[in-house]
């Protein structure tokens, strides 16, 4: 691991060099109570896009896996976490980089599209659709769950999920609840139709979290959908036609 002072945060990272040659970079966004590493590294996301001809980047959000964990939900809205992505780039002088989040990360980088467009090749959005617009993320029920006293103290499938999900990765019980609290934020229909990059939508078919693909693709003037077949909120973040599907994409992205 490596890290970096994003404006005062200590940022955990890694910077993986292509299989082959010099190849264009991008720069992958983790989920709620994930990690750089449980998201992408063994999901072989990282082995997959090297392997691929890209240069891989990969941080853990602030409050998760190596990176500086802060207590105040403020510290966690989406475009402070957007910011953290495009100091990342700042610090390794990468001029533009196509960038993918999935869930959380996704909404990440639909705020880091706003803000720092420039700094961007392409957009990936997995794990999230029409709830960018709809929906505020998951609910502030999973707040509660991290802060009951014990898995079993829990009897919602999503709160006893995404509990039992966050003690597996060894996570920050008190900074997960803050970042729940602190990010947030919607896009509107208009922000989202702003958003001019090329964006591949990927959700899984059995997704009860995410909302539509294809619903908040058709708001956006230059967005493809990618459905998963089969496939849930955990288990569309690894599978193979989500991968296919995106080399496929970044093959033919400008």
């Amino acid at each position: 691991m490596r890290y970096f002072n994003s404006d005062g945060v200590s940022i955990a990272y890694i910077d993986v060099p292509p299989h082959e040659g010099q190849g264009d970079p991008i720069l992958l966004i983790h989920g709620f109570a994930s990690t750089h590493a449980v998201n992408w590294v063994n999901t072989l996301w990282v082995k997959t896009l090297t392997r691929a001809g890209y240069r891989v980047i990969a941080f853990d959000n602030r409050g998760h896996g190596q990176s500086e964990k802060l207590y105040d939900p403020v510290a966690y809205d989406s475009y402070r976490m957007a910011e953290d992505g495009r100091r990342l780039l700042d610090h390794l002088g990468i001029e533009r980089a196509d960038v993918m989040g999935y869930s959380m990360g996704a909404r990440i980088a639909a705020h880091m599209a706003l803000a720092s467009p420039d700094r961007m090749r392409s957009m990936l959005l997995g794990g999230l659709g029409i709830h960018l617009v709809e929906g505020v993320g998951l609910p502030l029920g999973i707040a509660d769950a991290m802060e009951v006293r014990s898995l079993g103290d829990l009897t919602d499938p999503m709160q006893r999920m995404f509990r039992a999900f966050a003690e597996q990765n060894g996570s920050d019980l008190k900074a997960l609840a803050a970042c729940i609290r602190g990010s947030r934020q919607v896009l509107s229909k208009a922000e989202v139709a702003s958003i001019t990059l090329p964006t591949l939508i990927s959700v899984g078919t059995a997704d009860d979290v995410s909302g539509s693909g294809p619903e908040l693709a058709a708001l956006m003037p230059n967005a493809t959908a990618l459905d998963i077949p089969g496939r849930d909120h955990n288990l569309a973040v690894g599978d193979k036609a989500h991968k296919q599907g995106v080399l496929d994409f970044l093959a033919g992205r400008p």
